[in-house]
């Protein structure tokens, strides 16, 4: 396994330095640098590390963990990194949806659309973000005869039973479902990826969806954390997985915590 001594010894090969250059380069004495490169100094100072690192071109991260450089001449910011994470974990349909949302929206600011979209948002701010849905008791007062069946919103990206995804009402469609007593409280429906809520839940199923901006705790909910929706059980300040190989979110790690309604059953599949 490489060490960073390794990677020290091999940039200074790469550049084809010798230890005066690289010593009078980074401005380290030649003795210190020779104990280091010789292994005889097991701790160098951080100040050391990081003249050696200038003098070679690289950064502290790379010599100390190997982290591959960021050759793109640009910084990644906090929200960039989260979102290049979750689409690591995507499967191909996945990231194949990511890229056309991601193209399409290229497009359309490059077109010059963007500052009247812009306004809208501010008019609307939550017109994209799975707005809430207002609950209609149906057969409050009295009696009403049921059709058999009614029609409801399958919002078609899903909500993430692993990773969040992000939840948009332009891609709603309408669905039909039985009117019974079990789908009563349900106002939308949403299909969720993944496997973080497996046995119990898996990938593609439909969930019955109660819109509600709370659920008690251990209750079943659909969350909005920072835009991305997910599927999972309330636990007071967190949200957990029924996958035990998924770890606890904490919600004290997002700006934007909303609960977007409580699942109240799922529809069979066929």
């Amino acid at each position: 396994m490489e060490t960073y001594l390794d990677r020290i010894k091999r940039l200074k090969s790469e550049q084809h330095l010798t230890n005066d250059q690289l010593a009078e380069k980074s401005g380290i004495p030649l003795g210190t640098l020779s104990k280091i490169l010789a292994g005889m100094s097991d701790s160098p100072k951080l100040s050391t590390m990081i003249s050696l690192c200038g003098a070679l071109g690289c950064s502290v991260e790379y010599i100390v963990s190997g982290t591959p450089e960021n050759n793109n001449n640009y910084l990644l910011s906090a929200d960039e990194i989260r979102l290049m994470e979750a689409y690591r974990s995507l499967d191909r349909w996945g990231r194949a949806l990511v890229e056309t949302v991601a193209e399409k929206e290229a497009e359309r600011v490059q077109s010059g659309a963007a500052a009247t979209a812009e306004a809208e948002i501010t008019a609307k701010p939550a017109a994209r973000v799975l707005s809430p849905i207002t609950p209609v008791n149906r057969y409050a007062g009295e009696p009403v005869a049921r059709t058999g069946k009614r029609q409801i919103s399958l919002f078609d990206l899903p909500v993430s039973a692993g990773v969040g995804v992000y939840l948009d009402e332009a891609y709603a469609e309408s669905i039909t479902i039985p009117d019974s007593d079990k789908t009563a409280d349900a106002d939308y429906a949403l299909r969720i990826s993944g496997n973080s809520m497996e046995p119990k839940y898996h990938d593609g199923d439909i969930l019955l969806v109660q819109s509600s901006d709370s659920v008690e705790h251990g209750e079943l909910g659909i969350f909005l954390l920072d835009g991305a929706g997910f599927f999972k059980v309330f636990g007071g300040d967190r949200l957990l997985s029924l996958n035990p190989d998924y770890g606890p979110i904490l919600l004290k790690d997002f700006s934007s915590v909303a609960c977007k309604g409580r699942v109240v059953g799922r529809l069979k599949r066929r």
